[in-house]
């Protein structure tokens, strides 16, 4: 996987009708393949801090350099890999729709879903290929066979497309929500799952947790709280949205039964491109959200079943796992970890700004969150772009008000000392009114 070779047989095997070598040449011009056989003998966190090697990998990608790009944890843009399969494929389409999509591109799917499942260190018959976290995640949520009266514990930190699913439920169906509320961040998972265990009672049927708090980067022990739920005969439902090919683990390491992620983050595969993750044993009791001709069957494609959907964006996610796995998982937690701890350990010290992140590992790893005293975050945000052409998003969400910064592999140090620049003027001084 370390060079070039290798690396170009791994790719050979993706499924498609593609020239690989017109695509993959700019991936691996200026030395990529040198310095991948460089960083093969280094340590995840050697490699981390090996900037000749991240520069290459910057130069996959075909970011603006007008704009620093650090709100990756909405969307991550593509390789150039992906997006030359993506419009070569949706060239293709366009040739002859219906025989390209249907007879051609469509019979990808199942040598995909193997892909995915690999990555995931899951069955392929428990991967479902869809659009995005939040319809795999309402899947699940409207699918599950919950009555009235029965409780789900979920806390104020979880998204909002999945709160907002939940209370849908709650209107129609009469379950309970039992809403646990944290003070992030928190550096004893003991806590954490002490406050979930404490909720449970014998009328709890399901525990939603969301892996890595998207407003701060808390990473949950999704395990520990997994295992709790499981003694008490609990169904647990994993949001793995900012997780996914972000740190490295497979998705049975959650002991979750439900699992939803949208590859368009930190896998940077096709915008509007995700996965579904049900055990095989628990699909038959999961209600489809669109129509199925076998509703209770045990197949985990009665969740594909969306009709003509973008052929061309599903088979292009195959070269955004071989990107992936040409980093390597563990090497790109410790880069994105790295970049995350470069910029916030900084921050942290300058007078008047809050770190809402943890620094230790176990805790974050590329999400981070500040906030600046006398500013409010839209105007932070507001002010990183329009003097610095940096782009964050500003966040208030119950009891969170910071900035969110979310690099990617692609992004510089230089950009990130921008960052502190910019953050260090504002400590100095109060918006204007």
């Amino acid at each position: 996987m370390s060079n070039r070779r290798s690396f170009m047989k791994k790719l050979g095997l993706t499924a498609g009708a593609l020239s690989l070598s017109s695509i993959l040449e700019p991936l691996l011009a200026a030395g990529l393949d040198d310095a991948l056989e460089r960083v093969d003998g280094m340590t995840p966190a050697e490699a981390a801090a090996d900037e000749d090697f991240w520069a290459y990998i910057r130069e996959c990608f075909t970011v603006s350099q007008n704009v620093i790009n650090l709100n990756n944890g909405g969307v991550s843009p593509q390789p150039k890999s992906v997006q030359d399969a993506h419009i070569r494929y949706y060239q293709m389409c366009n040739e002859g729709p219906s025989y390209f999509m249907w007879r051609t591109l469509d019979q990808g799917r199942e040598p995909l879903r193997k892909k995915l499942a690999d990555l995931a260190g899951c069955s392929s018959e428990e991967i479902a290929i869809n659009r995005n976290s939040t319809e795999g995640l309402n899947t699940v949520i409207f699918g599950l066979n919950l009555k009235a009266g029965d409780e789900v514990v979920l806390t104020k930190q979880d998204y909002p497309n999945m709160i907002n699913a939940w209370k849908q439920r709650e209107k129609r169906d009469g379950i309970k929500l039992v809403w646990l509320n944290f003070e992030f961040p928190i550096e004893n998972d003991e806590v954490i799952v002490k406050k979930f265990a404490e909720a449970f009672t014998d009328k709890t049927k399901i525990v939603h947790i969301t892996h890595i708090i998207n407003w701060t980067g808390q990473i949950l022990p999704a395990k520990k709280i997994a295992q709790e739920a499981h003694k008490r005969n609990i169904e647990v439902i994993a949001d793995g949205a900012h997780s996914f090919a972000h740190i490295d683990y497979k998705i049975p390491d959650l002991d979750c039964d439900y699992y939803a992620t949208s590859l368009h983050k930190w896998l940077c595969a096709p915008f509007g491109s995700g996965l579904l993750y049900i055990k095989k044993d628990k699909i038959k009791n999961v209600w489809a959200l669109l129509s199925n001709t076998e509703p209770d069957s045990s197949d985990i494609r009665k969740f594909e079943s969306l009709g003509t959907r973008s052929f061309a964006s599903e088979m292009a996610i195959a070269y955004s796992v071989d990107f992936h796995q040409m980093i390597g998982s563990k090497r790109k937690e410790a880069r994105l970890r790295y970049l995350k701890d470069y910029w916030a350990a900084k921050a942290a010290k300058i007078k008047g700004v809050k770190l809402n992140t943890s620094l230790k590992a176990p805790f974050s790893c590329a999400i981070g969150n500040f906030s600046i005293e006398g500013w409010k975050p839209e105007e932070i945000d507001g002010h990183l772009f329009d003097k610095y052409k940096i782009h964050t998003v500003g966040i208030n969400w119950e009891n969170i008000h910071g900035v969110r910064v979310t690099p990617h592999v692609y992004t510089a140090l230089p950009d990130l000392d921008k960052l502190l620049e910019a953050i260090t003027e504002m400590a100095q001084s109060l918006p204007k009114k």
